[in-house]
């Protein structure tokens, strides 16, 4: 079994401050992804806003931020086992996305 990172990115702007009907129905839907899909996920985390990023540069430069400006930001991850990458795509359509998409990306394995 491979490993996947199942990236979501979307809009932060209506989860900055969600409403208690929007958070609740938000995370029934990754209750309901995680218990479809529980076997596979290995790990996950939702993270906090890009407002709270720090950058550091190769050079040492450090700035407030994310690394890169982008209108729909990394807003959390499943670490998942699959078979191979279909199965993984599989996977990763069920996941929560409304306003954005998900990135599915293999995981480099070092011995």
């Amino acid at each position: 079994m491979a490993k996947y990172l199942i990236l979501i990115h979307g809009d932060e702007q209506p989860w900055e401050n969600p409403s208690p009907a929007d958070l609740d129905a938000m995370m029934a839907a990754h209750n309901a992804f995680s218990a479809k899909h529980g076997s596979a996920i290995v790990g996950g985390e939702a993270l906090q806003s890009t407002k709270t990023a720090t950058s550091i540069r190769a050079d040492g430069t450090i700035t407030d931020g994310p690394f890169a400006e982008i209108k729909e930001a990394l807003g959390g991850y499943y670490l998942i086992q699959a078979a191979d990458l279909d199965e993984a795509i599989a996977i990763a359509k069920d996941c929560p996305m409304p306003d954005g998409g998900v990135e599915v990306r293999p995981v480099m394995e070092f011995e």
